[in-house]
């Protein structure tokens, strides 16, 4: 479960959400939504961890135990527009740079992950000669496929076909029974599935 307790974050003066208290659970999955520049990236990225509130507490518990903030990203599969990829991998490369920090659900090999994508075409090829589709199905596929109990996408299909968007419908809600799963979106179909809506434009001050 993971936990915000009055969090609240400002860049300069302006609030950008204060006074949210929310719990995210295991097989209830929210969607975190509200138009372009309302916070929903900034609120993503402060329960991931990833950068400190101005007030507030982000808190994560496992099996009714705290988890220490330094061990959280062993909990989590992040998919953002603003995580980079090294392009001077190949295909093959990268998942093996990735399996050497984070072990794959299944004891996936690399060549089951990347059938697992459908690139099966593209094992050599660098990612710098990705499409953008290509590079965010791969993203996901990280954070699908990682050994994780939380999963936090944003803005998970931009890019993507309808063939690529249908493979994420079907991957992700496998995953929900079993993990926190958080959706930052503006895009209704990304998050179908979802239990539960929390609107980052209710917590403005």
């Amino acid at each position: 479960m993971i936990t915000l307790d009055n969090a609240g974050k400002k860049f300069s003066r302006e609030w950008i959400f204060r006074a949210l208290s929310y719990e995210f659970k295991t097989g209830n999955p929210v969607s975190i939504t509200g138009p372009n520049g309302s916070g929903k990236s900034t609120l993503v990225k402060a329960i991931a961890g990833t950068i400190p509130l101005n007030e507030g507490s982000v808190s994560y518990t496992r099996n009714g135990e705290p988890v220490p903030e330094e061990k959280w990203y062993q909990l989590s599969g992040i998919s953002t527009p603003y995580l980079e990829l090294i392009e001077e991998f190949t295909l093959s490369e990268s998942i093996d740079f990735h399996a050497r920090f984070r072990p794959f659900v299944d004891g996936l090999s690399r060549n089951e992950f990347i059938s697992r994508l459908g690139l099966e075409k593209h094992s050599h090829k660098y990612l710098r000669d990705f499409s953008s589709g290509m590079k965010q199905k791969l993203k996901l596929g990280f954070a699908f496929f990682t050994q994780n109990e939380v999963l936090i996408l944003d803005e998970p299909t931009a890019n993507i076909d309808q063939k690529g968007y249908e493979w994420y419908m079907e991957e992700v809600q496998k995953l929900v029974p079993e993990r926190v799963v958080i959706i930052s979106s503006n895009e209704p179909r990304e998050y179908t599935f979802c239990t539960e809506q929390l609107s980052v434009s209710d917590f403005k001050r």
